[in-house]
């Protein structure tokens, strides 16, 4: 019984060796059938692309699905030792500033892509693009007409405007940031002084989450509501009562990105899934079967939303924006501490 046992765990030792010299071989070669995925991603957007990449080039995906914020800290710690092929997902503040994460990579598809959203840095891939817009409900409207920012100073929407709040919803930060833009610069005293009067006609009305603020507006309590393209588009999908208005001073679209991990074990597959992403055929189903904003105009646009040619776009300056958050929230906290104050 012992010599059989013996014998057991020596055939056990070396089937465990075999598998490892085979593992450490495929690793060593890059011949790896798996390709590993880490996304904030919602279910709509990676059920329209992971499953046909997997069809299209027979390349097993296995998909990591948590917040931006973890799966980039999950990044940073596993960087002598990547785990992630991909990082599909995330704005331009973490690409920014998590560079030494990846790997330089801009796709032959680069050149189709709307020329503000092309990969300009080198290492992070736009795919997708969000926009600040408006979400009015017109049985709560009725003849009030809501074209632009500087419609929502109309006294009688006080108390009747959604909004979220800047210092700790990102959607509402980068509403802030676009009606700044679209009224002056980020600098400038008018700018400041349109968003003292916006809020002012707020009157305090602000939602606790972003979701909480088009979901307000479709339920009729409130007219109009701050909010973004993608949420309120799959509302009117849905059959919401309400309507998409993007503000005639501009609109600023916000791109979310895609990269490779440095030292990835499977560069090849890593970039035929960047070049897919932003190719035409895929494209074409994010902006026909999702909400997603595609990043190419020789595609097709949701039937709920305006094309980007007849949308008047403004450029973030991602920059300024980034290394001066914490000013502008701070200026924004102050001005609504004020107008409380004085109520």
């Amino acid at each position: 019984m012992k010599a059989l046992r013996k014998q057991l765990l020596v055939v056990l030792a070396f089937i465990g060796l075999i598998t490892l010299l085979i593992g450490c071989s495929n690793n060593e070669e890059g011949n790896s059938d798996r390709l590993v995925i880490y996304s904030p991603n919602s279910e709509g957007l990676i059920n329209a692309t992971i499953p046909a990449f997997e069809e299209k080039y027979d390349i097993q995906v296995d998909l990591i699905q948590a917040g931006t914020g973890e799966l980039f800290a999950k990044l940073e710690s596993e960087k002598d030792s990547p785990v992630a092929d991909i990082i599909f997902g995330g704005g331009y503040t973490q690409f920014s500033m998590h560079t030494d994460l990846f790997e330089e990579y801009v796709s032959s598809e680069d050149g189709s892509v709307i020329d503000a959203y092309q990969n300009s840095t080198g290492f992070y891939t736009p795919y997708t693009l969000d926009g600040s817009v408006l979400v009015a409900n017109r049985d709560i409207l009725g003849d009030i007409e809501i074209n632009s920012y500087e419609d929502l100073l109309n006294p009688e929407l006080q108390g009747k405007i959604s909004s979220g709040d800047p210092s700790n919803s990102s959607s509402a930060f980068a509403q802030l940031t676009n009606m700044l833009l679209a009224k002056g610069g980020y600098e400038s005293e008018e700018a400041w002084s349109y968003v003292e009067d916006l809020y002012t006609n707020v009157d305090g009305k602000i939602s606790s989450s972003s979701s909480n603020v088009y979901r307000t507006v479709a339920d009729g309590e409130m007219a109009v509501g701050l909010s973004y393209e993608d949420p309120v588009a799959k509302l009117i999908e849905d059959g919401a009562n309400v309507e998409i208005i993007y503000p005639e001073e501009g609109v600023v679209f916000l791109a979310a990105n895609a990269a490779i991990i440095k030292g990835a074990n499977n560069q090849e597959y890593a970039e035929k899934f960047i070049d897919f992403i932003i190719s035409q055929e895929i494209q074409n189903v994010l902006s026909t079967t999702t909400t997603n904003r595609p990043v190419r105009e020789d595609v097709e646009t949701n039937d709920v939303m305006k094309s980007f040619s007849e949308i008047n776009a403004l450029e973030e300056d991602m920059d300024f924006v980034s290394e001066n958050r914490q000013e502008i929230v701070d200026r924004y906290n102050e001005i609504f501490v004020q107008i409380q104050s004085n109520e």
